[in-house]
């Protein structure tokens, strides 16, 4: 069995981005993949502006007592003239500071009067006066190529007047699940069957990673059918990912249909939960491949195999240029005394104390271990774990875009 990393970096070495590009508006481009870096322009401010309300001025001009006339009104969006020595400019936030000004006291801190206004702070030389391009400067990178957009992202984008932006085309993936004991919810549920949880957690996670899905349903438990179902998956799409079938039953037939239509770079990975993990090419009836992931039926093991081997698979398909998520050193607050010889990845959560716990049940087929937890413990091969350690937790607000 290859080891997590060394099959993490085997699937992150095969990804290559999709070359197609888009270019999407700023109101659709939140979460696409950008796939050229973008440069400004222009200066943001463009001008030096007041960051606050109050009263533009010559510092030389404010002293004690001294009441100075108002010589000039200056909204946001509009430029006033050069402020006239021994004057004082009302401004407003956002308003360009009018040459001559080296200083903005805000309005709290000044008395108007039918004179003038006096001022209560003596101000000094740049005090609430936003730079022109302290933001943004003329022909600085703002955004890199790979970066998953965020509404910040747009934001800075927007501001460096950016009105559409180049993205890589969303990811195609082809899903189908095996398994003749799968119900669908909602149907009756006869003896021996169980309900098909695996479908509506990859789609969901799937989807929440940008994805194109493309949904072929449940596939009876036959060689014939799941080779059927491989060459439909292909024909249009970037990767497939199925759950069940890759285990080495009788009526395992999802292994050796890939190798029929295709081949298998990898299968059993050091992992628990999720062992039987497999990863491969599906030829395309047209000529190219489809990248195949094959994962274990267990729901548990199907997820957290997908957040910890499929997730940065697809994101760098994707163009994404560092999926890798982030990791806390925390403490534990429980004790893990006989460690599997397998990389283990624990249900676990932050308490109150900032400590992680772990759900009591640890089974592959315990769904309610993830709805219970807000992460995983990364726990290396035989690591045992005494309460106050200190581990590695990946919460899923990491794992999960």
């Amino acid at each position: 069995m290859l080891s997590f990393q060394e099959a993490l970096d085997r699937l992150l070495a095969a990804a290559v981005p999709v070359s197609e590009t888009r270019l999407q508006p700023l109101t659709a481009a939140a979460g696409r993949v950008l796939a050229v870096p973008q440069f400004s322009a222009v200066a943001a401010p463009p001008l030096d502006n007041s960051g606050m309300d109050g009263y533009a001025v010559r510092c030389a001009d404010v002293a004690a007592g001294i009441c100075l006339p108002v010589s000039q009104r200056i909204p946001a969006g509009t430029v006033g003239a050069p402020l006239q020595p021994g004057t004082a400019a009302r401004i407003f936030t956002g308003a360009p500071v009018p040459p001559g000004a080296d200083a903005v006291v805000m309005q709290e801190l000044c008395v108007a009067g039918e004179a003038g206004v006096t001022f209560n702070q003596m101000p000094a030389p740049g005090q609430n006066i936003r730079r022109a391009g302290e933001d943004i400067a003329v022909g600085a990178e703002i955004l890199p190529a790979g970066r998953k957009l965020r509404p910040q992202d747009i934001a800075l984008a927007a501001s460096a007047g950016l009105p559409e932006l180049p993205v890589h085309r969303r990811v195609r993936v082809g899903v189908f699940f095996t398994g003749d004991e799968l119900v669908q919810p909602g149907e009756p549920l006869p003896p021996g069957a169980i309900y098909n949880s695996n479908r509506y957690a990859l789609r969901a996670l799937l989807e929440g990673l940008g994805c194109e899905v493309r949904d072929l349903g449940q596939v009876p438990d036959r060689l014939d059918a799941t080779r059927e179902a491989l060459r439909r998956a292909a024909a249009d799409n970037d990767l497939i990912v199925t759950s069940g079938g890759v285990s080495v039953g009788e009526e395992d037939h999802v292994k050796p249909a890939v190798e029929a239509e295709g081949r298998l770079d990898l299968w059993k990975i050091a992992i628990k939960p999720g062992k039987p993990l497999a990863f491969g090419e599906v030829r395309k009836p047209e000529g190219g491949k489809a990248w195949f992931i094959g994962l274990p039926g267990n729901p548990v093991s199907a997820i957290v195999t997908f957040l910890v081997m499929v997730r940065p698979f697809i994101l760098r398909l994707a163009g994404v240029a560092d999926a890798a998520p982030r990791g806390f050193a925390l403490a534990a607050a429980f004790d893990w005394p006989k460690p599997d010889a397998r990389a283990e990845f624990l249900r676990g959560r932050m308490n109150q104390s900032g400590g992680v716990e772990l759900y009591p049940n640890q089974g592959s087929a315990v769904v309610t271990s993830l709805c219970w937890g807000d992460g995983l413990v990364f726990n290396p091969p035989g690591q045992a774990v005494a309460r106050g350690d200190t581990v590695r937790f990946v919460p899923f607000s990491e794992l999960l875009s």
